[in-house]
């Protein structure tokens, strides 16, 4: 069963909606604190939350000593990611910890395995992915998974490729770069995601089979905090509590899988 999202989540969602349908019309006011908490049975301390959240939105807008009126431009001042997308958070978070087992593995072989011409193949892809890098509003989370299947070809092994194309459709998500990332950090979380591809695809160039492990259970690992602490803002809960576990039984498949005896092709 999924989980629910956070009480001050539930009431900004609602009051937005109210506005978005035009229940609340732009400049109009909305009800007193008070009201709201008796409204949605709530304390002071959520409803204070949900209209601090929807005048970051620029939704609302406060007026000292009048009250909080609608804004009488419904544009956000930031980007938005909708609710259905918060709710599959934690889902979203568990299929990280399901890639961390499936592409450490991957990413070794492949340094392993890998020809001449998946080399060059992975190498383009980064470069493609790095290129597709935009605005923060238009770029999907997992921009870079196209980058990460040209890795699972590189290992020979069909069944890790197969089953990371498998997943694709529920890997990634609708869940945007401007929910995790501020427009200031932009430039700063562009390079850091390059310095960690390169990383990457530097060592199964090398062939260096170790380093392409460690540089890949760095790149995911960081991308998961990034989905942790988005989660944590909006006040939904990951499934961090068995992380360690799930990623040592599913390591331990995944081996199970890749343990044919396949020769690295020039």
């Amino acid at each position: 069963m999924p989980r629910r999202q956070s009480l001050s989540v539930e009431v900004a969602d609602d009051i937005k909606k109210k506005i978005l349908r035009g229940t609340l019309k732009p400049g109009a006011q909305i009800r007193t604190e008070a009201e709201l908490c008796k409204e949605y049975e709530v304390s002071r301390t959520v409803v204070r939350e949900a209209i601090s959240r929807l005048r970051s939105d620029g939704m609302l807008i406060a007026r000292q000593g009048l009250g909080v009126f609608v804004s009488n431009s419904h544009n956000s001042r930031r980007f938005e990611v909708d609710w259905d997308s918060i709710r599959t958070l934690p889902d979203t978070i568990s299929l990280l910890e399901l890639r961390l087992a499936i592409e450490v593995e991957s990413a070794g072989l492949c340094a392993l395995r890998r020809s001449q011409a998946d080399a060059k193949n992975i190498r383009q892809w980064m470069d493609k992915a790095n290129r597709q890098f935009k605005s923060l509003q238009r770029t999907k989370l997992h921009y870079d998974f196209d980058f990460h299947l040209a890795i699972a070809k590189g290992t020979k092994n069909p069944h890790l490729y197969d089953l990371l194309l498998f997943l694709r459709p529920i890997i990634v998500p609708r869940i945007r770069l401007g929910a995790l990332v501020s427009e200031e950090a932009k430039d700063k979380y562009e390079q850091t995601i390059q310095a960690e591809h390169e990383a990457v695809v530097a060592s199964i160039e090398a062939g260096n089979e170790r380093a392409a492990r460690e540089n890949m259970r760095t790149h995911l690992l960081n991308s998961l905090e990034r989905l942790r602490s988005l989660a944590a803002s909006y006040g939904v809960k990951g499934s961090k509590k068995h992380a360690d576990s799930v990623e040592r039984a599913l390591r331990s498949f995944v081996q199970g899988l890749s343990s044919d005896d396949v020769p690295a092709s020039d």
